[in-house]
């Protein structure tokens, strides 16, 4: 499978068994998995969006009260949900050509991505519980 490094967003292949063998980037060498959401633009949206990863993404912005609450949520959850998908953080006034590519109306919005394509939506802040129920009942099944 494919996968970008959240460092020099370069993609690897890598056999699915060693997702979870602290695989490192062939590029910078760099870990694959940092355990921290990754901050996302425009330009490296797309290296990420296309490898066969899922993501999941907060598109947030920083003067939004709701998003600031949810952060430690989004935060936690990457440690936890790492290697299985990536967590991604979107500025919505950073990057509004993608807030607009996903019709997102309102943020905190959440969104699973697989292979380019939306396969799941969670609009608003939740609590820890409820969105790791979200995340369980909706990532899909990866190699």
């Amino acid at each position: 499978m494919l996968i970008s490094c959240p460092h020099c967003h370069r993609q690897n292949r890598l056999e699915p068994s060693r997702l979870s063998a602290s695989p490192h980037c062939g590029a910078c060498k760099q870990a694959l998995f940092t355990g921290q959401p990754l901050a996302l633009g425009s330009s490296t949206f797309v290296k990420h969006s296309s490898a066969d990863l899922p993501l999941v993404i907060d598109f947030w912005a920083t003067w939004c009260g709701p998003c600031q609450q949810f952060a430690p949520v989004f935060a936690q959850a990457a440690a936890a949900i790492e290697p299985r998908a990536r967590l991604v953080k979107i500025d919505t006034e950073a990057a509004p050509d993608l807030a607009a590519r996903f019709a997102v109306r309102s943020i905190p919005t959440l969104l699973i991505l697989h292979q380019g394509k939306e396969i799941a939506r969670l609009n608003g802040a939740v609590p820890p519980q409820e969105f790791a129920r979200w995340l369980e009942g909706n990532l899909p099944a990866i190699g």
